[in-house]
């Protein structure tokens, strides 16, 4: 397996990473722990910095993997696919001025958006792990 071959199991795994790095930031923030929010809410953010490159990087590199699947399971597939790209381009910026607030401390305002922030990053982290799983494991 040369590199590019195995970037969507890195990508994977990196969705995966963020998806626990959400779940602990939002545990800590919960138990009003801020230092231990930003530590694991910058964790996820440089993870999903990662993930973004090595994405960029696969579908630059690589030719369109074609889905496999056939019958409802394919317009279940498209549909996730389609809500996980559309959401991800809008929670890129979402991510960046709630991080941002949240560093500053404008805490009103960074709450105000986090509470639409973590959800949307969070569906993104997992419906990646999805269409990964659908792509790249179930449906080969």
């Amino acid at each position: 397996m040369n590199t590019t071959e195995l970037l969507p199991h890195v990508n994977a795994v990196l969705n995966a990473s963020t998806c626990v790095l959400l779940m602990l930031a939002r545990v800590q923030i919960a138990r009003r722990r801020i230092q231990s929010h930003r530590a694991w809410m910058l964790a996820a953010l440089a993870v999903s910095a990662l993930f973004l490159v090595s994405y960029i990087t696969y579908h630059l590199t690589s030719p369109i993997f074609v889905f496999r699947g056939h019958g409802l399971v394919r317009p279940l597939y498209y549909a996730l696919l389609i809500s996980h790209v559309l959401l991800a381009a809008i929670a890129i910026p979402m991510i960046l001025v709630t991080a941002w607030r949240g560093l500053h401390r404008s805490d009103v305002q960074h709450r105000r958006l986090a509470r639409w922030t973590w959800p949307v990053w969070m569906y993104v982290s997992v419906s990646g792990v999805v269409v990964y799983l659908m792509l790249y494991q179930i449906y080969r």
